[in-house]
């Protein structure tokens, strides 16, 4: 049994279907990092999940019991927000204490002077502040345990918003873009930190951020939401090599791969370049279809010596790498290629070049965009067209 599972959530405002039929399970300690564009409803997902917000239809479940008409309070789930959502006039250790107070203290025990005159309020007051002080220094924050939001910089508050949610032992933890409000350098630092805590957590993580290098270099598995559908749930690796829909495909990887339309050939073969491709599915001849390749599996050689002919437009120097946009001769599109700068070396604008594909890095796409698996079928000792279509 998983440890917690979305059962097709359905959400719809104003006759607008926001989420259509999201399911997944998540295992116990798993990280499941949820990317897509703007409005393909990853951040509403999250708030269902949290309950901050209701599904038209579905069901979540949280070790084996359905949790989906429970209000929020009353899940066990804790949400790291991207504004961090700290109260300003507490300190830090009193925002850390909060889940602790409003689960464990009576409405008394929680008034600062009453609360401190009942005997057995203060013993809970007294072990909520040492699971506070354990869960500071565990995060190396106990320094800050008195100073106020506005106190402290972004990535001190991060902090203080992660404690906050771990030291209620949550079942679930929610976790709603919490790095995009640090500069390049931080975030960077912070992703460690945040799997680290993860992974002492030891629950189910669900992580939406827009950014793909957090979701690749974070999650355990990656969930791809376009258009409030579900299109793949994979480990980082497979969903990057072999996404199952052109969607997927394009939305991860920079720069963006390479996309060209073309149609099946009289012997149903999909011709890239020299590259020919049989479709495990078979395709009648004309069929429209698209080929897919990645920048990093484009080598750029003299004019003559590769399959697609091409004229560099412009090079992008980014330190590690050049990338080189080419337009094609044959057909009016770009192809984008990834090199190291020792391949650069004497490339200018305007040069002409042959672009070479590595054939076990092209994907074949029908007109729906779903993902036809094909082989090699036959590679041309001469040169061919571009692509026909």
């Amino acid at each position: 049994m998983s440890a917690f599972s979305l059962r097709d959530i359905n959400k719809s405002y104003g006759g607008n279907g926001i989420l259509k039929g999201v399911s997944f399970d998540a295992e116990a300690g798993e990280f499941i990092a949820l990317v897509g564009p703007s409005g393909c409803g990853k951040s509403t997902l999250l708030r269902i999940v949290a309950g901050l917000d209701h599904a038209d239809r579905g069901e979540i479940v949280i070790g084996g019991e359905d949790v989906s008409s429970r209000a929020a309070g009353d899940r066990n789930i804790a949400m790291v927000f991207q504004s961090y959502a700290l109260y300003p006039h507490l300190t830090a250790g009193q925002n850390i204490a909060v889940p602790l107070a409003m689960r464990r203290l009576s409405t008394a025990g929680r008034l600062p002077l009453i609360g401190g005159m009942l005997s057995d309020q203060r013993k809970i007051r007294a072990d909520i502040q040492r699971q506070v002080q354990a869960m500071a220094t565990s995060l190396k924050i106990d320094h800050l345990l008195d100073r106020k939001p506005g106190q402290m910089s972004g990535g001190q508050r991060q902090r203080v918003a992660l404690a906050r949610a771990m030291v209620r032992q949550p079942s679930v933890f929610l976790m709603d873009e919490p790095l995009s409000n640090l500069d390049a350098n931080l975030r960077v630092h912070a992703r460690g930190e945040i799997v680290d805590l993860h992974r002492k957590a030891g629950v189910p993580t669900l992580y939406v951020t827009h950014d793909q290098s957090e979701a690749l270099s974070m999650a355990d598995r990656v969930a791809v939401m376009i258009g409030g559908r579900l299109l793949q749930l994979d480990s980082p690796r497979r969903i990057y090599d072999d996404p199952v829909h052109l969607e997927v495909a394009k939305f991860l990887g920079q720069p963006r791969i390479n996309v060209l339309s073309t149609v099946v050939d009289q012997e149903g073969l999909v011709q890239a370049g020299d590259v020919r491709l049989l479709t495990h599915t078979p395709l009648k001849p004309t069929t429209p279809v698209t080929v897919a390749f990645r920048p990093e599996f484009v080598k750029l050689a003299r004019a003559g010596d590769g399959s697609l002919p091409a004229r560099i437009e412009r090079l992008e120097f980014l330190g590690s790498e050049v990338v080189v946009f080419t337009r094609l001769a044959a057909m009016d599109g770009i192809v984008v290629a990834k090199i190291a700068p020792a391949e650069a070396v004497g490339l200018v604008t305007g040069q002409p070049v042959d672009l070479k594909l590595d054939p076990s890095a092209i994907l074949v796409f029908d007109d729906k965009g779903e993902r036809l698996f094909a082989d090699i079928a036959m590679v041309s000792p001469k040169r061919s067209e571009a692509l026909h279509g």
